[in-house]
């Protein structure tokens, strides 16, 4: 450590021993974050089996937060154990990779360190990605399928099954301004078609020979005369449930 004068290696020194007892001492005032403790004496459950995994969501997020922690510290120590034994071996302030001395300067600010700037392995960022997220992108609207002239059965039909149970949601979350009915606020509740591909299918019929044709004076079919799309069996020679 030639490069390091006594009164920097002292400071040194002081630092390394000040974040050492520093760490110490939080560990064993939080008994280790809490982690000494059961996940049942914390929530004061005598057992968790019973329960959703929900409900114990906000638990298990703090028990691994905790856990974090605890490692972080941990590391740490070992570090700053580390650095004090090479200073005790006159190997301190030398970098691990190159050999080349630190600069005090950078011992100053991270005194545990054993590496030089250049080759210290904190400072490479990985943009490698987990190959999971390919099937999360895009994050939103990746499972609806419609605009990709997509004729299966895609996310937005299974939300529209589910909603259909019923939601939460108010007619100020419409997608439509005119609402007269709570049954018309689900997604593309007036343009989609369940059962059929137009709506005449939904009010024409014939017999099992196809013959006989007749219609039923539905929704879907009031619907159709108000637009003018078709003419009202009266108006027909053949009489009433004509097409």
């Amino acid at each position: 450590m030639p490069h390091l004068s006594e009164h920097q290696l002292a400071e040194l020194r002081t630092k390394l021993n000040n974040s050492l007892h520093d760490i110490k001492e939080r560990l064993t005032n939080n008994d280790h974050y809490g982690l000494q403790d059961s996940l049942r004496d914390t929530t004061n459950e005598l057992s968790t089996l019973d329960n959703h995994p929900g409900d114990l969501g906000s638990e298990v997020y703090e028990r691994g937060k905790d856990l974090a922690l605890i490692e972080h510290n941990e590391l740490q120590l070992t570090r700053i154990e580390a650095a004090l034994q090479k200073m005790d071996n006159g190997t301190y302030g030398i970098c691990s990779t190159c050999g080349k001395p630190i600069s005090f300067e950078r011992l100053s600010a991270i005194p545990e360190t054993t590496y030089c700037k250049e080759h210290s392995p904190q400072t490479f960022h990985s943009v490698a990605r987990p190959v999971e997220e390919q099937f999360l992108y895009p994050p939103f609207g990746r499972s609806s399928l419609d605009e990709h002239e997509y004729n299966g059965f895609d996310g937005e039909d299974a939300w529209q099954i589910v909603e259909s149970f019923g939601s939460s949601n108010t007619p100020a979350m419409a997608e439509g301004r005119d609402i007269s009915d709570y049954n018309d606020m689900e997604i593309e509740a007036s343009a989609e078609l369940d059962g059929f591909v137009e709506p005449l299918e939904s009010f024409i019929a014939t017999d099992i020979y196809g013959e006989n044709v007749c219609f039923y004076r539905s929704k879907s079919w009031k619907q159709s005369m108000d637009a003018g799309d078709y003419v009202d069996d009266d108006d027909l020679e053949g009489g009433p449930n004509t097409y």
